[in-house]
C-alpha cells in the first residue's frame, strides 16, 4: 500500500490522503482563524505548527444559509464554523514538477458554498490534466462583506482570496505546482471576485490566466452608502447597540439577521444578493469592469456562461409563475423604458417557452449575464487581446431547468457522480461523461497553454470579429455569433 502523501509548507508539515491515485490535501490553512479578537479582521497569517498536521479530513465551510438554488442544484451538508480559512489541493503528487495550478473560487452569491465540497472536487483535473487544483474557503455573508465603520473593513471575503493567491504563490511548490503558472477560475460569484483580480495589481502579478464563468456583469458592486444602510438593518434584525457586540454575536444569529434583511429588501424578479462587493476605492473602484479589462488585456482569458442562466432563479419560482402581466412589463421597463413593449415581443420570440420564467429569463439572462460576457470579450479583441468565448448549451430533455446557471460546473470538473442535482435528471449518462471529459480537457489545456483547444474538442477560436463561440453540448461545436448578438435588436 501506498504511503500517505506529506507536503512541507513554511507552517509546518501536512499528512494528506490518496484518492483514486491523486494526493488530496484538505483544511489547509492559508490564514488564520478569524475567530474572536480577529473576527472583521483582514486576514492574518498561520501561525506555525510543530509535528505533522493531519491533512485528510474538511474543515467546516463558512456559517451560510441554505442555498437559494437548491431547488435546480442539489443541496449539500456540511459542518459549519468560521475557522474556515483553508484551501482543498489536490496534486498528481507533492513533488517537485511544477506543473500548472488552477485556483477555484466558488459561486453562491458571496453567502453561501465551500470551494471544498465534492462538487469541486479537483481529483479528476489532476489526474487527467496533470495539474494541481485548489478549491478556497472564504468569508461569506455579513462575516465576509458586510461594511461596518469601525468595526468591519468591506470586502473582507475578497482580501481572503487574494490571501489565499498569496498562499498558492509562496507554497504551492510544495505540492508539485509552478507558482508562475497559476489559473484562477470562478464561477457567478466566485467570476465576479476572479475580475476583482485581474483590477488588482498585486493579484493579477501572481496569476497568468482567467477563467471567469457566468460572472453577474450586469449587476456588479454595491454603492458605500448602501453597504451602510444594509449594516443598519442588520444591527436593528440583531439588536445590536454597541459595536462590541459584532464580536461576540452568536455566527448563527448571524445567519438568521441576514435572512430577515433579505426578505425586506426583496423585490419581483430581483436577485441581486444582499451582501456582495463594495465600492470601497483601495480594493474597488466605481469602474470595475475597464480595470478588469486593462489586467485581462495582459493574460490569457477565457470567459462564458450558459444558454438558460435564469431558469435556476425562475423555474421553481412561484411568483413569477403566477405573476401579473403588469408585473413582467414592470421589470421590462426597468431595463428598456418606453421600449418594454417592443423587447416584451422580441423576447417572446427569443424565449424557450411561452411562460412567465421563459419570458423574464431570456432578458435577464442577457442583461445580467450573456451581454456582460459578449460585451467584455468584444472589449478585450478591440484592445488586440481576443479572449476565447463558450456557452453552455447541453440540457437534460424534459428538464425546466435546461442550460441553468451552475449547469456547467458538474462537466467542467467531470464530477457528475457527486451531484444529486434536479438540474441534471433525465440526461443520457453516457453522452453526459463524453461531454465531462470533453469540458475537463479544455479547462486543463487552457490552464496548460493558454488555449482551451484539444484533440476531443472541435477547433475552439478565438472571439474575434466573428464572435466565434463554442457551444458545448452533446455535439460540441465552435459557431459565429450564435447567441445572434450583431443581429439582436435587444441586448441590455
Amino acid at each position: 500500500m501506498s504511503a500517505s502523501p506529506t507536503a512541507r509548507t513554511s507552517a509546518g508539515l501536512l499528512r494528506g490522503s490518496l484518492e483514486d491515485g491523486v494526493s488530496v490535501f484538505r483544511a489547509v490553512p492559508y490564514a488564520a482563524p478569524p475567530v474572536g479578537a480577529l473576527r472583521f479582521a483582514m486576514p492574518a497569517p498561520v501561525a506555525p505548527w510543530t509535528g505533522e498536521r493531519e491533512a485528510t479530513r474538511n474543515g467546516p465551510v463558512p456559517p451560510q444559509p441554505p442555498s437559494r438554488l437548491r431547488a435546480a442544484m442539489g443541496d449539500f451538508a456540511a459542518d459549519q464554523g468560521e475557522d474556515c480559512l483553508t484551501l482543498t489541493i489536490a496534486t498528481p503528487a507533492a513533488d517537485k514538477r511544477r506543473r500548472p495550478v488552477l485556483i477555484w473560487l466558488h459561486g453562491g452569491a458571496f453567502w453561501t458554498g465551500a470551494g471544498s465540497l465534492d462538487w469541486y472536487s479537483g481529483v479528476s483535473m489532476a489526474h487527467h490534466g496533470d495539474m494541481v487544483v485548489v478549491g478556497v474557503n472564504y468569508r461569506l455573508g455579513a462575516l465576509g462583506f458586510m461594511h461596518i465603520p469601525g468595526v468591519s473593513e468591506p470586502n473582507l471575503g475578497l482580501h481572503d482570496q487574494m490571501a489565499a493567491l498569496g498562499w498558492v504563490a509562496r507554497e504551492i511548490e510544495a505540492f508539485g505546482g509552478d507558482p508562475d503558472h497559476i489559473t484562477v477560475a470562478g464561477q457567478s460569484a466566485g467570476g465576479l471576485s476572479v475580475l476583482a483580480m485581474l483590477a488588482q495589481p498585486q493579484s493579477r502579478a501572481l496569476m497568468r490566466r482567467a477563467i471567469i464563468q457566468s460572472a453577474p456583469f450586469g449587476r456588479i458592486l454595491r454603492s458605500m452608502p448602501k453597504a451602510l444602510q444594509i449594516s443598519e438593518a442588520m444591527a436593528r434584525a440583531l439588536n445590536i447597540t454597541d459595536s462590541a457586540q459584532w464580536k461576540t454575536v452568536d455566527a448563527q444569529k448571524i445567519n438568521e439577521a441576514q435572512l430577515t434583511v433579505a426578505r425586506s429588501l426583496g423585490s419581483f424578479a430581483a436577485t441581486t444578493p444582499v451582501f456582495i462587493p463594495v465600492i470601497d476605492e483601495k480594493l474597488l473602484g466605481e469602474d470595475l469592469m475597464s480595470a478588469a479589462l486593462a489586467g485581462a488585456a495582459e493574460r490569457d482569458v477565457m470567459v462564458g456562461y450558459t444558454r438558460d442562466e435564469m431558469a435556476a432563479f425562475f423555474g421553481a419560482d412561484d411568483k413569477i409563475r403566477d405573476a401579473a402581466p403588469e408585473q413582467i412589463r414592470e421589470v421590462f421597463a426597468r431595463t428598456f423604458g418606453a421600449a418594454a413593449d417592443e423587447a416584451m415581443a422580441e423576447y417572446r420570440l427569443r424565449a424557450r417557452g411561452n411562460d412567465h420564467a421563459s419570458l423574464l429569463g431570456a432578458m435577464l439572462g442577457d442583461a445580467s449575464f450573456g451581454a456582460g460576457v459578449h460585451g467584455f470579450a468584444e472589449r478585450l479583441a478591440a484592445m488586440g487581446r481576443p479572449a476565447w468565448v463558450y456557452r453552455f448549451d447541453w440540457a437534460a430533455p424534459d428538464n425546466g431547468f435546461a442550460a441553468c446557471h451552475c449547469c456547467e460546473i458538474p462537466f467542467m470538473f467531470d464530477t457528475l457522480p457527486e451531484w444529486q442535482a434536479p438540474m441534471l435528471a433525465g440526461g443520457e449518462p453516457q453522452a453526459m461523461a463524453r461531454l465531462a471529459a470533453q469540458m475537463r480537457d479544455a479547462w486543463a489545456a487552457f490552464a496548460h497553454r493558454g488555449d482551451p483547444s484539444h484533440p476531443g474538442l472541435p477547433h475552439w477560436p478565438r472571439h474575434e470579429a466573428g464572435m466565434q463561440t463554442m457551444l458545448f453540448d452533446v455535439h460540441s461545436r465552435a459557431a459565429n455569433d450564435p447567441a445572434g448578438r450583431a443581429r439582436w435588436k435587444y441586448w441590455p
